[in-house]
């Protein structure tokens, strides 16, 4: 299936935001079995009886960088939505049903 084409018969600004969403989890489930596994390296060669920082802390630094940016841009403001139109939207759901409307 192609995903840079919106589906017939579904919301493009929704696709586009499930895409993303199902992009950074991808992202986010490839950093942990990565970052697992350079543990386990670094355990296994015998590497953590010196001193210092461990080197597996910097590809997870980096890395981590990248998928905190992936996930600020997938569940993050949408710069497309008007910020007004945002503030309005949080305030009509938050609005108690016994509050009247002006």
């Amino acid at each position: 299936m192609n995903y840079d084409v919106t589906p017939p018969g579904k919301d493009p600004y929704l696709w586009q935001i499930a895409r993303r969403r199902a992009g950074f989890r991808r992202h986010l489930a490839t950093y942990l079995i990565m970052s697992t596994f350079f543990w386990a390296l670094w355990f296994l060669t015998g590497r953590h009886s010196g001193s210092g920082i461990p080197w597996p802390v910097w590809p997870m630094l980096g890395w981590g960088i990248g998928v905190a940016l992936d996930g600020y841009s997938a569940f993050g403001p949408r710069p497309e939505q008007d910020p007004a139109e945002a503030e309005y939207q949080k305030l009509l759901r938050q609005r108690s049903p016994n509050h009247p409307t002006p």
